[in-house]
């Protein structure tokens, strides 16, 4: 008997899904896709790979996500929860398929899995986004959708967690290689992102998870967050490219790093920025 459940967001994911579902068949588990009106053969893919399909309007992702774990019933004691573009890669599964809820300590509540970021065809493994690490897997019962974000959605899990070093999980959204998929896409994410902040600088949002840099992942990343909402716009994008294209050595990521790590880690944030300048003027003027 198989002691979790997959939950797997999609929107129009023809592309992604074979991928995604192919990886999940050898673990035997059962496969919930929560689509939110896809238009393509998404459905018909996921109910041939032997998929249950529930549908539910997008909002945002966390969400999307609380939608998930408050209205599907889930009848093992975990659940690991998957965006469309993910690929469990060999060491997942072998990981999960020797996984039983007898072996792990009661105190454990959450699992974390390591990202291996894809942009180009190519494995984006410096400049900080290696080791990554998601928690993607949770007692049912244990684990919530962090509704404090906008856009960078998260679990929060009660109790204890433990990494899977090993445990890769490959992320890799193949309509970003078209460049003008991603500025789009990135350029809607910005209006969240800008709206959120100025939201949290007049103290109507607040973390979901305790900033602790020697915590968790999630409360290290909760620091770090703490500390870029306190210093100053168009700055702190220089600053952290800088930081980590030369110094965390995102130049070796080669061509395809070199696009990604200014277009992620520069432009995008500066575009963020400029909103939340234009955002304070306007409410300054009214």
């Amino acid at each position: 008997m198989v002691d979790f459940t997959f939950i797997v967001l999609a929107f129009n994911e023809e592309q992604h899904l074979p991928r995604l579902m192919k990886s999940l068949q050898p673990l035997g588990a059962d496969v919930i896709v929560v689509d939110s009106g896809s238009t393509d053969s998404t459905i018909d893919i996921a109910q041939k790979s032997g998929a249950h399909v529930i549908t539910n309007p997008f909002e945002n992702h966390p969400k999307q996500w609380d939608f998930a774990l408050r209205n599907i019933e889930i009848k093992t004691p975990w659940v690991v929860c998957l965006d469309s573009d993910h690929i469990l890669l060999p060491e997942l599964v072998n990981r999960l398929a020797n996984f039983t809820d007898a072996t792990v300590d009661r105190s454990v509540n959450g699992i974390y899995f390591n990202r291996k970021n894809y942009f180009k065809g190519k494995w984006i493994k410096h400049g900080g986004y290696f080791p990554k690490y998601l928690l993607k897997m949770f007692r049912v019962g244990f684990g919530h959708s962090d509704l404090n974000e906008n856009m960078d959605h998260r679990f929060v899990v009660s109790g204890k967690t433990i990494i899977w070093n090993d445990g890769y999980l490959k992320e890799e959204n193949l309509k970003e290689n078209k460049i003008s998929f991603w500025i789009e896409k990135h350029n809607r994410y910005s209006d969240l992102v800008a709206e959120e902040e100025i939201e949290r600088r007049n103290t109507q949002r607040v973390q979901g998870v305790k900033p602790m840099f020697f915590g968790s992942p999630d409360q290290r990343i909760a620091y770090y967050k703490s500390i870029w909402w306190r210093m100053p716009l168009f700055i702190r994008p220089v600053l952290y490219f800088v930081y980590r294209y030369f110094f965390q050595l995102g130049f070796l990521d080669g061509k395809q790093g070199m696009i990604f790590h200014y277009l992620q880690g520069f432009w995008f944030r500066f575009i963020v920025d400029v909103k939340i300048y234009e955002l304070k003027k306007k409410n300054e003027k009214s």
